[in-house]
Order: C-alpha cells, then structure tokens, then sequence
C-alpha cells in the first residue's frame, strides 16, 4: 500500500504592516487541499528570501529590483506622523512638511520611505528599526513618519498619528521570481487582482454551461408554439367559415336582437 504524500505548501512571505488575512481566506476556500504557509520577513531581506527560493511569493514594498523578478503593485499607503497624544500636531487633521520644520524627526535605518530628505531636524543618531523608533516618540524624544500600516502595526495607546501631505508613499506589490511562475503562483495572482472562481485561470473553475440553441431555433420553436393555441389555418379565419366562427367570437357574451318574423 502506498502512502499518499500531502502536497506541498504555498509559501507567502509578506513583510511588516502588510496584512495577508483576506486573500489566505480566499485561497482556503478555493484550494482547501493545498496548504497556505505565510513567511514574515523584514522589509528589506524579502527580495533576496525570493531570490533564494525562501518563498514562492511574497507581498513586498516596492521597488523590486533586477529583472529577475515579477512584481503587480496591489495599493499605496498614506503617510502618517506619529506623535504623542499630547503634541501640538494632534490639534490638526493633516500636516504639512514646514510644520515639522523645529522638530526632531526619527529616521530609522529600515524606513521603507524613498526620502529626497527627510522633514524636520535629523537626530544624531538613527534608530536601527521602526520598533525602536516608537519606543522613542512614546518617550518623547522625537517624531517619525511611516506608512499607516506600520503605524498601526505598533500601535500604542499613548500614541496617534495624523496624515503626513506631501510625503513619498509606500507601494505594496505582489512579487514572485520570473522563472518560477508556477501554477500556483498564478493561482494567488488570480486572488489578488480579484478574479472569480469561474476564471479560466483557475484550478476549481466551473464547468462551462450548456450551449444555447441558436435563435432561430428558438424562435421556430416558439412560432409553433403560438399556431397551435390559434388553431392553426382555420383559426385565422382564412376560409368563410372561420371568419364566421372568429365574428361570433367577437360578439362575446353580447347577443343581438332576436329577428322579427314576418
């Protein structure tokens, strides 16, 4: 007797602040066979996890570099600035680059953000992650700008965070390598840019539905159809009899005057 192997997992690495949980819920509910198994990996070591073969795919910031691999951007996040709950910028609903002119501003060393230069006075030293750099603001040592994922992400009760106008913003891409473009992998592409079950990328695709007659066939059907309810030649009062049959008809439940004998 032979053991059958279960199949192997679709690996999905996702980096931090991106949220995976809807489209694994479509891929359960679509391949229940094949297992889904998510791979968190640091921002900036999720290109070479890819290329290493770490993952089938993985949902990445862009840029993705090299022709190596494929990437589909799926959304861009807004930028936030995080601060204290007691700072004078929570009294705005959005701020502006010049208003954080006189503050000190944390740039960590993994910022997913494509700064020309970063707002505000430049700390002397950078924090070496996103993490430590909140532990700062909730200090109150600073302020620091993330996408609102990752502000999320670490959320803390004595912190808020308010749109940041005029920022470089994050991409969230699918990536995968080109040359491993498997079927499962355009399986999760299919998820992702939202196809239904019934795609002709699909695995589980539904069977396609009977060919309709022509309509011509139809409507010969239907013509016979309606000769036969009228009864046919005689019905249409082609001969004097039908026509005499079809005028008594007309009269209904009217009767005329009897006749007069003379």
């Amino acid at each position: 007797m032979t053991d059958v192997q279960p199949p192997a997992p679709f690996r999905l690495a996702y980096v931090p602040g991106v949220t995976p949980a809807k489209w694994v819920r479509v891929w359960t509910e679509r391949l229940p066979d094949v297992p889904l198994s998510l791979v968190p990996v640091p921002a900036a070591e999720a290109l070479a996890l890819l290329r290493e073969g770490g993952a089938d795919a993985g949902l990445v910031r862009l840029p993705v570099d090299g022709e190596d691999l494929s990437a589909i951007p799926l959304y861009t996040e807004t930028t936030v600035v995080v601060a204290p709950k007691d700072h004078l910028v929570t009294a705005v609903d959005e701020v502006a680059p010049e208003d954080l002119a006189e503050e000190l501003v944390l740039h960590p060393v993994d910022d997913v953000l494509d700064w020309e230069r970063p707002p505000g006075v430049a700390a002397k030293e950078r924090p070496a992650t996103t993490a430590d750099a909140i532990e700062l603001v909730a200090a109150g040592v600073g302020l620091l700008a993330v996408p609102q994922s990752l502000a999320r992400l670490h959320h803390r009760r004595d912190l808020t965070y308010r749109p940041l106008k005029d920022a470089p913003e994050s991409r969230v891409a699918l990536s995968w390598p080109k040359e491993a473009t498997t079927d499962l992998v355009e399986e999760f592409i299919g998820i992702v840019r939202g196809r239904t079950v019934n795609s002709w990328r699909g695995r589980g695709a539904a069977q396609p539905a009977p060919e309709r007659k022509p309509a011509a066939a139809r409507g010969s059907r239907k013509g016979a159809s309606t000769g036969k309810a009228s009864g046919g030649p005689r019905g249409a009062g082609s001969g004097r009899g039908g026509a005499g049959k079809s005028a008594g008809g007309a009269r209904g439940g009217r009767p005329g005057r009897p006749r007069r004998r003379g």
